[in-house]
């Protein structure tokens, strides 16, 4: 899994470097250099995290997990009424006197699964009952996503899909999933509709309606306006331009015209230099990371490791798998980016993070320490969630 992650970071470099040239070019008089530095330094502080997050126990994650995410909470109201907007939604919370922007549904995101896992593997006596075992994990998951969803929905729709597979491995009754995934599912389907029922006039008042609208239009039917579909446009041309063995690193044309070629798109970029060989062996990276958390997760002699596991990577991974979607034009422009690959600062750290905590219980699957009186995890189960 080192290595795996070690491979990711250094194509990330790579990619990084190459896909910003235009960047460098408006902003430091095309120096791309300076990305690469800021990228490996971001890498570089994200992997002394990774180092220390794998080294402490996996357990004594569990009683930061409700603090860490009560504070989630605080930051996404703070974004919502302080953030920096882009494109009209308010993701980043500036930290005063430093400058330094990040994105705060990225720490939900974690702090969300970690508290998840948390609750379903010290309610597994309850676990069917829907006050004692259900309501109290559903409760805290739509509260998050509902405060991620107006500057987020995307992330804030992955997020919930993960957290109902957790509770699904965790035991969670099929029927209490339904009850909350059907109406939702129900809501969101009529929001759509009303969204295309209404003209644009209306819906620019709601916030990011009409940029939701304007993105799922565009998937189903190109638009006659080329600017509508200009992201996707140069994504095929950067794919159709690498075919089977792409042209070369560094040799891209299409970053000098594709927007955010460096974060959301970047693997249109990865494809175009390195071809569908390279599109194709990235893919495999990240199922292959998934193949070996699940091992993780069948290996724990806990709950909480296993649910903290299956919950951190299904999340890593899917994110990738939706951004290489939307660079080969499966799904509506999201906005997700490739998880330690795609250029960015904070972010890095958070999913260095993520990865640590799912090393962590790679590190410790093997001993099981005894647990100390009096403390949470000793209402944890033994890991038979999966084999249920």
């Amino acid at each position: 899994m080192w290595g795996i992650i070690v491979m990711l970071s250094i194509w990330g470099l790579f990619a990084v470097y190459s896909s910003t040239g235009a960047l460098a070019y408006q902003k430091q008089s095309g120096r791309a250099e300076v990305y690469l530095v800021q990228q490996f330094a971001f890498l570089f502080i994200g992997f002394f995290i990774m180092l220390i997050t794998h080294a402490v126990h996996y357990k004594y994650y569990l009683k930061l997990s409700r603090i860490i995410l009560y504070g989630s909470y605080v930051l996404l109201v703070l974004t919502m009424a302080f953030g920096s907007s882009y494109n009209d939604a308010a993701r980043w919370l500036r930290i005063p006197f430093i400058g330094i922007t990040f994105q705060t549904s990225d720490i939900a995101k974690v702090a969300l699964i970690l508290y998840v896992a948390r609750e379903l593997a010290l309610r597994q006596d309850d676990i069917k009952d829907f006050k004692k075992g259900f309501a109290p994990i559903i409760s805290h998951v739509a509260i998050t996503c509902l405060l991620i969803a107006p500057a987020n929905l995307s992330t804030a729709l992955v997020l919930f899909s993960t957290c109902m597979v957790i509770m699904f491995i965790g035991r969670v009754s099929v029927k209490h999933i339904i009850y909350v995934g059907a109406p939702t599912l129900a809501v969101l389907t009529i929001a759509i509709i009303i969204a295309f029922n209404t003209p644009d006039k209306y819906l620019k008042n709601f916030g990011r309606a009409l940029t939701w609208k304007h993105r799922i239009e565009n998937f189903n039917k190109p638009s006659d306006d080329p600017n509508d579909s200009y992201q996707n446009d140069h994504a095929k041309i950067a794919i159709a331009n690498g075919g089977v063995t792409g042209v070369g690193p560094g040799g891209s044309t299409e970053r000098n015209f594709l927007p955010q070629a460096y974060s959301d798109f970047i693997f249109a970029i990865i494809t175009e230099e390195y071809g569908m060989i390279g599109a194709f062996a990235m893919m495999f990276l990240y199922l292959l990371f998934m193949y070996r958390a699940f091992r993780i997760v069948f290996k724990s002699p806990k709950a909480f490791g296993a649910l903290l596991a299956v919950g951190l990577s299904f999340a890593l991974v899917i994110q990738a798998i939706l951004n290489m979607a939307i660079a080969v034009n499966l799904v509506p422009n999201t906005g997700l980016t490739l998880p330690l690959v795609s250029k960015g600062g904070t972010s890095i750290i958070i999913t260095s993070f993520a990865f640590g905590l799912i090393m962590s219980v790679s590190r410790y699957v093997e001993t099981e320490e005894p647990n100390e009186p009096n403390e949470p995890e000793n209402k944890i189960q033994d890991n038979q969630v999966l084999a249920s």
